[in-house]
């Protein structure tokens, strides 16, 4: 199928995990409709279709499910246009949201189906809860069943039941329509099916005053969860302010214009004054300020930018006026691609969420056979008389919709990544952020992760008869046009002294270990002592000099003109400032430390030792993916690298952890990144994942024990229909209200030992 088949809509009007397995359903089995994505953050519906089949046939079956489809084609995906422009909230943001949820399939579709709410309307899009027509309904319904219980004081029950019987009906209007509709799309056990079947049983046995209250509570418990669950989209709709809504444009006579911020195109130049907010990804071409990257990086300290410097849209010039050239546009820019991924990250579903699923695929239906036999067993074998027989049995059906089970999972693990996300922490999806706090061990690689990745040069040291000019000019030369840190520090030194770099020719690179080019007609390389042994080169008194420098932490690369030696050149690269903190901190969290660098062991072992945690040295990038092979048998396995040396490492890795300063890198690559680029950010990841873990333990526990408690003394008489509906919209509340609790995460400033978090 070509890819011009390939169509996109905006869908609003979903709120919850089910929306998702519901349109996702109902549209795959439209004819010549393939590959269906839903995503519920982006409130979007991607999908194939074949010759003959119509975008008019989809957006009617959308429709018949109680949705709006909006073509977005023309739009690419993920794009601040479709989803959210700055400086407005987006059209589709609604007052309820489970969590967000990839689209299920098998039983855990049936599960998600059958959990389905009462979904908040279009129309309701932007208003305040209380104006919305579920909040309408609760309104109503209040004021019949108020007016039936004063009533009620004055006159006779046979004039006052009717209007009980009226709240009963008003409610089952909307919430049968809404289970007859989850029926024809294939899932009979929703909870407005349960529901609708207990108030209809509950009025004919003549319950209708209790019944009137359980259409109330459960009206009202939907309105709480909706108010609540909202909340869960702020992280992300708190990102998409962070952009400016206009930005000052250069023309080229000097004058400014102003523009939205999605219309800038690559190329541009644009003024951001004192005060205002970068409009772009970009690179300072005049000006310096200190510019205040927190709501973007989570790093609280403004960072002193100027002339050269890469900019991130959302970051705050606090200072000075600058003058940026755009290099991404609008729909590329950093905060886009954030938010896009915390979207894709939230419909990635975590292991513990695809076991709930499947159980709770097995829980609507196996609760209905209970509730059946509850009615007719005790009867027959126990005397009871069938009216508290149907009344205990229906009491069992409101118990037994399995919504606050479904949603403690993807609940919490939504709020974990938005509170990640507004911290610089953005981990790729729920599995991610499961496995994180399972780790037994951190791999950390050591240039630009547990170093600066800014090394330079420290000594020269030239064989007999070799100045040191000569020598720098030789490795400068076979080093042009290397993007590797130690080849920029030698360019960069042979620059400071206006070095001559002769021209250099045939370069090549031996990875892990040298790289050579022919000057003159011969061959010089640059590289690790362990290559010019390995070639049989006798360096005489420069191994003397080299294992010094090595003991002082420092890199040594051998330059050799054939097998003879020119020299020697040292270069450090200084650890981070918060490294010692940051392996401290996962120590404290249990976690083990290990350094994995394919620098030499002397020069390995001094940095370790500085930093407190294990080495191994002089790995190449093979020996890298064994050592996390044997670190996996032991257990969970956390790598952090800087995404581009160490991607297969990252790759083999249980999680792959990108770090540093290039956004590109910590978007694109790994299944988590630190934007703050501080080493002490890793252990807040575990630290967050544990905290996700803990909120999800304590949801699960929430849900079922609610249900256990109700349904031991709705079995026992002690409690009835009104009070068994709190089984379910009650936990549903509190596991939502409970998941909410982690948007206000913060790492600690020391992590005790053994405490999982905040």
């Amino acid at each position: 199928m070509g890819s011009a088949n390939r169509l996109h809509w905006r869908v609003e009007g979903m709120d919850c995990a089910s929306c998702v397995a519901k349109v996702t359903k109902a549209i795959e089995r439209l004819p010549g409709v393939s590959d269906v994505e839903v995503n519920l953050m982006a409130e979007r519906l991607s999908l194939s279709l074949a010759d003959g089949a119509t975008a008019a046939t989809v957006e009617q079956q959308v429709a018949a499910l109680g949705y709006t489809a909006i073509p977005q084609s023309a739009v690419h995906p993920g794009s601040p246009a479709e989803k959210h422009e700055p400086g407005r909230a987006c059209a589709g943001d609604h007052d309820h949201d489970h969590a967000a949820d990839g689209p299920p399939s098998g039983p855990a579709a049936s599960a998600h189906v059958g959990h389905g709410h009462d979904h908040d309307a279009p129309e309701d899009s932007g208003r305040p809860w209380w104006r919305t027509d579920k909040a309408r309904l609760v309104w109503l319904l209040a004021v019949l069943v108020a007016s039936a219980y004063a009533l009620s004081f004055a006159l006779p029950e046979r004039l006052t039941y009717p209007l009980f019987l009226a709240a009963t009906l008003v409610a089952l209007v909307p919430f049968g329509r809404r289970a007859i509709a989850l029926a024809r799309a294939g899932s009979p056990f929703s909870i407005e099916t349960l529901m609708c079947t207990a108030a209809i049983g509950g009025a004919i046995i003549g319950a209708a005053e209790e019944t009137a209250i359980v259409v109330l509570l459960f009206a009202l418990g939907e309105l709480l969860e909706n108010v609540a669950a909202g909340r869960a989209r702020d992280g992300i709709r708190a990102l998409a302010e962070l952009m400016p809504r206009a930005a000052l444009r250069l023309r080229d006579d000097g004058t400014t214009e102003q523009v939205k911020p999605e219309v800038l195109r690559v190329g541009d130049l644009v003024l951001v004054r004192p005060g205002d907010r970068v409009p772009c990804d970009g690179v300072i071409e005049e000006g310096h300020s200190a510019l205040d990257e927190s709501p973007v990086t989570g790093e609280s300290v403004p960072v002193a930018r100027g002339p050269g410097d890469a900019v991130v849209a959302g970051s705050i010039s606090t200072d000075g006026a600058l003058r940026v050239r755009v290099t991404r546009a609008a729909a590329d820019n950093t905060i886009a691609r954030i938010i896009r991924m915390v979207e894709d990250a939230t419909a990635s579903r975590a292991p513990t969420q695809r076991f709930i699923e499947r159980f709770a695929a097995w829980w609507t239906p196996g609760a209905m056979v209970v509730s059946a036999l509850v009615i007719v067993v005790p009867p027959l074998v126990f005397g009871w008389d069938w009216w508290t027989s149907v009344y205990r049995g229906l009491a069992v059906l409101l118990i037994a919709c399995p919504c606050a089970l479904v949603i403690s999972v993807p609940a919490a693990m939504a709020s974990g990544l938005s509170a990640g996300a507004r911290r610089g922490l953005l981990i790729k999806g729920g599995a991610a952020l499961e496995a994180i706090g399972a780790a037994r061990t951190v791999a950390f690689d050591k240039t630009g992760t547990l170093t600066e990745g800014r090394p330079r040069v420290t000594d020269l040291v030239p064989a007999g008869g070799v100045a040191e000019h000569g020598l720098l000019a030789q490795a400068a030369a076979v080093e042009q046009g290397s993007a590797h840190p130690l080849a920029k520090a030698i360019l960069a030194e042979a620059a400071a002294r206006s070095l001559a770099v002769p021209v250099a020719e045939a370069q090549v690179a031996i990875p892990g270990k040298a790289v050579a080019a022919s000057i003159g007609g011969i061959r010089v390389s640059v590289g690790s002592p362990r290559h010019a042994e390995e070639r049989g080169v006798d360096l005489g008194s420069l191994a003397e000099a080299a294992a010094r420098l090595e003991d002082e932490g420092k890199t040594v690369a051998v330059v050799l003109a054939g097998r003879r030696p020119l020299g020697l050149i040292a270069l450090r690269d200084e650890p981070r400032a918060d490294a010692a903190d940051g392996v401290a901190r996962l120590a404290a969290l249990g976690v083990r430390s290990v350094m994995l660098t394919g620098d030499n062991a002397r020069t390995g072992a001094a940095i370790a030792s500085s930093l407190g945690l294990e080495v191994k040295a002089q790995l190449l990038p093979d020996d890298k993916l064994r050592e996390i092979g044997a670190l996996r048998v032991q257990g969970s396995v956390v790598m952090v690298g800087d995404g581009i040396n160490d991607a297969p490492a990252l790759a083999a890795a249980s999680v792959g952890v990108a770090m540093g300063g290039g956004t590109d890198v910590a978007l694109e690559t790994a299944d988590a990144a630190v934007l703050k680029d501080r080493v002490t950010g890793v252990s807040e990841l575990v630290a967050l994942s544990r905290a996700t873990l803990a909120n999800v333990k304590q949801n699960v526990a929430i849900a079922i024990g609610l249900k256990v408690v109700f349904l031991i003394t709705t079995m026992l008489g002690i409690t009835g229909l009104w009070l068994a509906i709190l089984a379910d919209t009650g936990a549903t509340v509190l596991v939502t209200l409970n998941a909410l609790r982690l948007l206000a995460w913060q790492p600690a400033a020391r992590v005790d030992a053994g405490a999982d978090c905040k």
